[in-house]
């Protein structure tokens, strides 16, 4: 598995026409706190459960239409979520997965904030909400 911080994963999406972008928060993270443009959402766990979904990897095979040769990125909040649904990618036979590092919202701050140290959006690359 490949990581890239959100700018590269940004210049990486602009120059890889035929990569994607997969948002695996939460429905209501992805819908209410915004995401990444042109991302597609494919949630790897939802609450409350928090169980894995088991149909991960098949919703993302259908969504490259089973070429598993297409690279993927992956972003969650900060990158913790992203990189296990990156193993079971792989796991599952997908060759260029790539990790973006610090997510959508960053790591936590001292006053356990996030989006003030890190995440696509503390760098100013395009999101919008739903």
């Amino acid at each position: 598995m490949q990581h890239l911080d959100p700018r590269a994963a940004h210049e990486f999406l602009q120059q890889t026409p035929g990569a994607v972008l997969v948002d695996c928060r939460t429905e209501i993270e992805h819908m209410y706190v915004g995401h990444p443009l042109g991302a597609e959402h494919v949630a790897w766990q939802e609450a409350p459960e928090w169980e894995v979904d088991p149909e991960f990897a098949d919703q993302v095979k259908r969504l490259v239409r089973s070429d598993l040769a297409r690279p993927v990125l992956l972003i969650c909040r900060s990158g913790h979520r992203s990189l296990a649904a990156g193993e079971a990618l792989e796991a599952a036979g997908f060759s260029t997965v790539i990790n973006v590092l610090e997510g959508f919202e960053g790591p936590l701050d001292g006053a356990y904030h996030r989006g003030t140290r890190g995440g696509w959006r503390y760098h100013g690359l395009p999101w919008q909400q739903s």
